[in-house]
């Protein structure tokens, strides 16, 4: 029979996706709404980048960046939902990821180790966040 009680440690994950993800909630903000001092820590050049995009690359952006979001709130509230999110998230990830490094200047704009090494960084925290919830989800903690 399915565990129906929720582990600790899936509020504990959960409220620091969350905190996580509103920090790519904010980052995307401030990008789309070229906040002047926020977009000044970056160089004409990657202002440049981040303001060409074209719109289905922001809106595959917006998908990953809200959904993560959108993810980290249904599993705190114990939905099976999040799983679903959460895979959108994070293929809408990889499509930008893509976009951004393979077919645009990305990495000549933006390939410096630091960033190379933080996009990583997201590109497996969000993989990890999709399979807990599927494990939940498996184990019907996630309802």
């Amino acid at each position: 029979m399915p565990r129906s009680t929720s582990p600790w440690q899936l509020w504990l994950v959960a409220i620091l996706a969350l905190l996580w993800a509103a920090g790519g909630a904010f980052d995307y903000l401030m990008t789309q709404t070229r906040h002047q001092l926020y977009m000044a820590q970056f160089t004409p050049e990657q202002r440049a980048f981040f303001y060409g995009l074209p719109s289905w690359v922001v809106a595959c952006w917006a998908m990953a960046v809200w959904g993560g979001v959108l993810g980290a709130l249904l599993m705190l509230l114990r939905s099976r939902r999040a799983v679903g999110v959460l895979l959108v998230s994070w293929l809408a990830m990889v499509v930008t990821t893509v976009h951004n490094y393979g077919f645009s200047n990305g990495m000549a704009v933006m390939g410096d180790p630091f960033s190379l090494g933080f996009t990583a960084v997201i590109f497996i925290v969000a993989l990890l966040l999709y399979l807990y919830a599927r494990a939940l989800a498996e184990r019907g903690i996630l309802r």
